[in-house]
């Protein structure tokens, strides 16, 4: 697929959030994003307005099960929020700059915080499915980035730093929150490959010796932009199964949805006291 020319993006930008706007006028502080499994939470969000994405110009299309494909504008424990409730990924075809095109939207209406979940793989032994985990930081393996092509100086510098690509303050709170709520919370580092094949032994093996905790499918592209447009991340992932190379049992995507569903109460609960402290 053809990456878009500098004037092209603006443009595609500058029509997607005019026809977001045009539904809704609320400027929201802080972006969800709801990935496997997680949609249900919003309905914890009072809704103004709720807009599937085919009429969005230039929004990608949700085809995967149980991403709902809708973005929502409303409130949530006080804070004016704007949710994708479903994402992309790039097995489904999309370029990494395709699937990040809402994150930009969404900064573009005002959302100065990104909160980004995921379901995950666990391989780390001392983990179990259902957990929570907090991104410290992430490995990027999808052997790309969605800022490669023309920067547009208006929305980031053309190397943005990655030292922090999830906010230092953003997790404390979570952590306290979870201490608080009683909520297990583990830290560690997310890793994302394209999919939508899971990994093999030696894979986990070798991704485990890099330093990964937990394996994904999403979630690194959208923080990258992000980062690049100055918004600050908080990443939570739920474990929805275990990778343990050496125990490894096949997966059933019906199962891993039972289990981000089963574990959502706790993320529902997290993510709305992290709002409260913010």
């Amino acid at each position: 697929m053809t990456r878009p020319s500098a004037d092209d993006l603006r443009r595609r930008l500058s029509e997607a959030t005019a026809a977001i706007r045009g539904r809704s006028e609320l400027a929201p502080e802080v972006a969800i994003i709801l990935g496997t499994g997680l949609g249900a939470l919003a309905a914890e969000i009072d809704l103004q307005t709720a807009i599937p994405y085919e009429e969005i110009p230039h929004f990608p299309l949700s085809t995967v099960e149980s991403h709902t494909g809708r973005l929502l504008l409303g409130t949530l424990a006080g804070r004016r929020v704007v949710a994708m409730q479903g994402r992309f990924h790039c097995y489904e075809g999309y370029n990494l700059q395709e699937l990040t095109l809402p994150v930009r939207a969404m900064r573009l209406l005002g959302a100065e915080t990104l909160v980004v979940s995921n379901a995950c793989g666990g391989m780390n032994p001392l983990w179990q499915p259902g957990d929570l985990m907090v991104l410290d930081d992430h490995l990027n393996l999808l052997g790309g980035s969605p800022l490669i092509g023309p920067n547009l100086d208006e929305l980031g510098p053309r190397f943005p730093d990655m030292s922090e690509p999830y906010d230092r303050e953003l997790i404390r709170l979570a952590e306290d929150a979870a201490l608080e709520l009683g909520i297990p919370l583990r830290r560690g580092v997310y890793a994302a490959v394209s999919g939508p094949n899971l990994e093999t032994r030696a894979e986990y093996r070798m991704l485990r010796f890099l330093g990964a905790d937990v394996i994904g499918m999403s979630t690194i592209p959208e923080t990258i932009v992000a980062r690049h447009m100055g918004m600050r991340v908080l990443g939570i992932s739920i474990i929805t199964d275990a990778c343990l190379p050496d125990a490894l049992q096949p997966a059933e995507i019906q199962q891993i949805i039972r289990t981000a569903a089963g574990a959502e109460p706790k993320l529902t609960a997290l993510v709305k006291a992290v709002l409260e402290r913010m």
